[in-house]
Parts: C-alpha cells; structure tokens; sequence
C-alpha cells in the first residue's frame, strides 16, 4: 500500500456549536476570519485570503449543547498555520485585545505555537513552522522535535 500523496493538505474544520452569535464573534473578531457563507441561523463558513472556508461552525447537533468533559475522546486541537512569525505575532496581539486567555506557548524546535481554547472548549494552536533546513534532527536525521518555553514577549515584539 503507497503512503498519502504528499501534496495533500487539511483542508478545513467544521465544528459544533452551542451559541453560533458567540462562536462567530470568537473566529470573526479575535482571530480575524471573514464570513463567506451563512446557512440560516445554524451554520457559518469562514475563511482567510477568500477561500470558500476554513472553518465551519454549526448548531446542528443542538443550540446550546453542552461541552464533551474534559478527558474524553474527540477533537485535542486543530491548528491554524500563519505564513511569517510577525504575522502569528500580530494574531496573538489581536487575540489578547480580544481578551482571549492563552494556556500555552511552545518553541517545537520545528514551529513556534500559541494554545488556546474557543468558547465551545475546543482546543486551537496558532503556529508558524521555522524553514525544513532549520528543524532539529537527531545524527540519523529524524526530526528531533523539543517542547520548550515560547518567548512571548519577543514574539509580541516581532509583530509591530
């Protein structure tokens, strides 16, 4: 059996909801994601650079469904990947403004990532990957990955 074309991508997440309003104010307002396609009052696509979506919310499984609990199985996080570490920068700024708690920052040795959650729970990390030639490796080559602490300051600092 031949292993996944390497060219294939994630190409989106759809989520369920409990309040859409609340959800689109989170994606909308502090991550910065425009609104491309509204399905009544139960879903919202949203995207970046005007693909037709990124990110699919909806109340299909019931508005004002409670969280799983934490410790169960479904989804950890989902990823956004910025281009520049002055653009993930300028997207933390923006999440702080928002007033949006970070509950973590790691330095991956390959990327650089800021975890939060939405207001639904689900986990989301914001990250840049650092070029293929500067990713550590161990004397075989395979991909030394490291979690140590993120500078947030200096990232901030990038941002402008």
């Amino acid at each position: 059996m031949s292993a996944i074309d390497p060219a294939a991508r994630i190409g989106h997440v759809h989520l369920t909801v409990a309040d859409l309003d609340r959800a689109v104010a989170f994606y909308r307002d502090a991550l910065g994601f425009e609104i491309t396609a509204r399905y009544g009052p139960d879903a919202v696509f949203l995207s970046a650079g005007g693909y037709h979506h990124h990110i699919g919310l909806n109340t299909w499984a019931g508005r004002g469904a409670p969280a799983p609990p934490r410790g169960t199985t479904g989804l950890y996080h989902f990823a956004i990947l910025y281009p520049t570490r002055a653009a993930l920068a300028r997207a933390v700024r923006r999440l702080l403004d928002h007033g949006v708690r970070l509950e973590g920052a790691a330095d991956h040795g390959v990327s650089e990532a800021i975890y939060l959650r939405d207001p639904d729970g689900n986990g989301v990390e914001l990250y840049r990957d650092r070029a293929p030639s500067e990713w550590p490796r161990a004397a075989d080559g395979v991909l030394a990955m490291t979690t140590r602490a993120l500078d947030l300051e200096s990232l901030l600092g990038e941002g402008g």
